[in-house]
Parts: structure tokens; C-alpha cells; sequence
């Protein structure tokens, strides 16, 4: 079954692009991997290389750096394999991300890498500084164009009119197009279905070469608070022919560390493969993806994605069905829809938000969150809980510090309410340690 067969059987619009044949699996449980990734669109991988989350190691005052002989070393095999496509932006790890991703890419021919980086200035934006930005990031990778070039995280029209068309940021981004310095302009969303369709509105006015959108089998349907359905925002972008590429197919990870009861169904259908491979599949089915992104920290990461996009086997219609019924269980437990992409850090007083969210996450993931002390054994769960908590979390980055000053709600892509969340943990962990 190709990638358009499978479109069609799972009851969704299949127009755009038609899908090549894609051959059966072989060798499921052999490592490592030899050949390419399946081409989808002419020159790019259909894996991708988020750079957000490279490898990094902590210094002796808590500081962390990336790694970057490792990072060579990932996007050497990623270029092995196929893998051209890499993510960036200004603002990821702190600022360094360009510089990693940079460093790692220069070593080889500039004909060898796609570049997708963005403009990542989200308040009080000027021309100067904006431009500034887009020939910082030219500089660091020693080219003369950037291949994607994305606005980053708009979540409506009114935010690119504020933000880049008022400025005239916009028209100087549309002049470097038309010279040929950005090869394809786009930009990437989170935020309400209004949202949504008032940016694609514009497509006529400013021609979206592409549009990054948050895809993965939970959000398909069931994208929760504000942000829009993936279903949604896909069929509109196959309809207006625009590629699609993917962020977020572990939804932050999540997708990859199951419940064991949801988890033990999908091992059950298919036991040779990883948990995450299925949301990989699910987001590789589509015949308008131009790329997956995947933040492939190690190498067991990349390798086990590599696996899954070699000699590519789409979902089947029941295994979609699967996916949706796993979806839907997912949705109802009690997590923080956190996917740790960091854009609410620093924090001004030294909490870790994605820290805070991910070890409360893993205790409702683990069945060892606490609610009664008519628990089982609750007083030992709860000393191991707290014990768990400060080794997780350091003591001048927990839960407690927090004053709800509200400067990390408008930057959460997520719509998180971050403080409320923080003091709701906080109140668990206050109540634990009173017993």
C-alpha cells in the first residue's frame, strides 16, 4: 500500500502529490542501516533534523553546553543516510543551536545540507534588528542563501502584521526570495484554528512555499485547549498544494514513552518495533510532508528513525484506526501537555518549567503519581516521590519558587497556563511533604 492508498482507505482527501510505491519493510530488527532515506520530495530526506535538543552536559554552576564532537558525529551519520534536511532557529539552546549546527555542517559541501532556520524575534520587533538576525545566521554558515526560511511561530495574521509587515520586515524577506537568498519562505504555527486560516488567507498575497505545522497521531485530533487539529491544518495545506513539514511527531517525547497498558497494544501488533516508530509512520504516511522533523539527541534516536524511513512502510488503515483509538486514551490522562521546547526559559527566577513538567509527566506515565493516602503503601510511595522530586528538579529551580508573574504564558506555543500548573505541582509536593 502506497502513501496515497493509505490516505484514501483511512477516509481522508488525498490530492496534491501522488506517493511513490513504497516497498515492504526488511530486516526490521537488523542494525544498522544501509542505503538512503526514501526520497519524498525531489533532493530533501523525508527524515529531518530538528536541532533543538542536540546533546548537551552540565557544567559545575548547573550551566549546560552542547556537545559538539557528538553533534559532528550525528550529523555526519545523519548525512550518511540521507538525512539533508536540518532545523534551527536563533533561539534555541540558548542561543547556540546556529552555532552547533553551523559548526557540524561546514565540514561538509554546502550541496550536501539544507538549511531551515527562522526569524525568531517575538516581541518589540524592529527592522534593523530582525535583518541583523537573518545575516547572523547567513554568517555562521559561511552561505550566501538560506534553503527554508521561517517566521517564526506565528499564531495569526494579526501576529504577522505586528510583527513583520508593519516593520517592513516582510517585504525585505519577500525582495530576498525573489533574489534568490531564501529559496523557500514559510513559516511555522501554533495557536487557534481562527488562527490558522487567517495566515492562509494570505496565501495569494505572499505565497507560503511551505508551512511548518505541529503533526503527530494525539494532535490529529485531539490538539486540546487552543491549538488547532492537525487534520484540520493539513488538508487545508494538500488542497492549496503547499508542503507540509512536520514538528513535534513524539508530541515532546510523550508519543515515545507510553503508559505500559497503550504501550503493551502496539508491542503486541508489532513487537520488533520501538514505540516511537509508530508515530513516525503515522506522520511519514501523508503524501504532502516534505520532511519529519525528529530532535535526535543520541544516536540510538537517529538510528532507530533511520530504521523506520529506509525502505518506508506506510500505516495501514487499522493500524491509523489503532493509532486513534491509543489517542484518545492518551488525551484523557491527567498530563501537562508539555512537548520541552524551552521557549518559556529562562525563567526570571530560576525555575524549571520543562524540568518541573517532564518529571510530573513521567509519575502519571509510571502509575507512581499520588493522589490519597489510601494508596497503596502511600507512606513509602511518598518518601520515594519526594526523593524522586528533588533529584529530578535541583531545590532553586522547584516548584515553590514560583511568583505566577505570567512572563512564560504568552511565549508557551503549547497555550500552557504555566503558573497554574506550577502551583497546582506545587501544592502536591507542599501536601507530600506534610504527609
Amino acid at each position: 500500500m502506497n502513501r496515497r492508498e493509505f490516505i484514501q482507505s483511512a477516509g481522508l482527501a488525498a490530492i496534491g502529490l501522488g506517493a511513490a510505491a513504497c516497498a515492504p519493510r526488511g530486516g526490521k530488527d537488523a542494525a544498522p542501516i544501509e542505503g538512503q532515506v526514501i526520497q519524498h520530495y525531489p533532493g530533501t530526506g523525508l527524515l529531518g533534523y530538528g536541532c533543538m535538543r542536540w546533546p548537551e552536559e552540565e557544567d559545575a554552576e548547573g550551566k549546560k553546553h552542547i556537545l559538539q564532537e557528538e553533534v559532528n558525529r550525528l550529523v555526519d551519520d545523519a548525512l550518511a543516510h540521507g538525512v539533508n534536511y536540518f532545523d534551527t532557529s536563533p533561539v534555541y539552546h540558548d542561543g547556540d543551536s546556529e552555532r552547533a549546527t553551523a559548526e557540524a555542517l561546514c565540514r561538509h559541501p554546502r550541496s550536501e545540507w539544507q538549511l531551515a532556520t527562522k526569524l525568531s524575534i517575538f516581541r518589540n520587533v524592529t527592522y534593523d534588528d530582525a535583518v541583523a538576525m537573518y545575516h547572523r545566521s547567513l554568517d555562521l554558515f559561511k552561505t550566501d542563501y538560506v534553503d527554508y526560511y521561517l517566521l517564526h511561530a506565528l499564531n495569526g495574521a494579526e501576529a504577522l502584521d505586528d510583527r513583520f509587515v508593519k516593520t517592513g520586515v516582510l517585504d525585505f524577506l519577500l525582495k530576498e526570495r525573489e533574489a534568490g537568498r531564501v529559496r523557500k519562505l514559510g513559516f511555522s504555527f501554533h495557536g487557534s484554528r481562527e488562527g490558522f486560516d487567517s495566515l492562509i488567507a494570505l496565501h495569494g498575497k505572499y505565497h507560503w512555499d511551505f508551512v511548518q505545522i505541529q503533526m503527530n497521531y494525539l494532535d490529529w485530533k485531539h490538539a486540546g485547549r487552543r491549538n488547532t487539529n492537525a487534520d484540520h491544518m493539513y488538508a487545508v495545506l494538500e488542497e492549496l498544494d503547499i508542503p507540509v513539514v512536520m514538528m513535534e511527531p513524539l508530541r515532546g517525547g510523550d508519543l515515545a514513552s507510553l503508559p505500559a497498558a497503550l504501550a503493551d497494544r502496539l508491542k503486541a501488533r508489532r513487537p520488533e518495533a520501538s514505540i516511537a516508530s509508530w508515530a513516525f509512520r503515522f506522520v511519514g504516511s501523508f503524501p504532502k510532508v516534505l520532511t519529519v522533523l525528529s530532535g535526535m539527541t543520541y544516536r540510538e534516536h537517529l538510528e532507530d528513525n533511520l530504521r523506520t524511513y529506509i525502505d518506508f512502510e506506510p500505516l495501514s488503515a487499522d493500524e491509523f484506526a489503532l493509532l486513534e483509538e491509543i489517542a484518545e486514551q492518551v488525551s484523557a490522562y491527567p498530563k501537562i501537555r508539555c512537548t520541552g521546547c524551552r521557549y518559556c526559559m529562562p525563567c526570571p527566577y530560576g525555575i524549571n518549567i520543562p524540568g518541573l513538567f517532564k518529571f510530573y509527566n513521567s509519575t502519571v506515565e509510571n502509575d507512581t503519581y499520588l493522589i490519597t493516602p489510601e494508596q497503596k503503601d502511600f507512606e513509602r510511595a511518598r518518601r520515594r516521590y519526594l526523593a524522586e522530586y528533588d533529584k529530578a528538579v535541583q531545590s532553586r529551580a522547584q516548584a515553590d519558587r514560583c511568583i505566577a508573574c505570567g512572563q512564560c504564558v504568552p511565549l508557551c506555543p503549547q497555550h500552557i497556563p504555566i503558573p497554574g500548573e506550577i502551583h497546582r505541582i506545587d501544592r502536591l509536593i507542599e501536601e507530600l511533604r506534610r504527609g
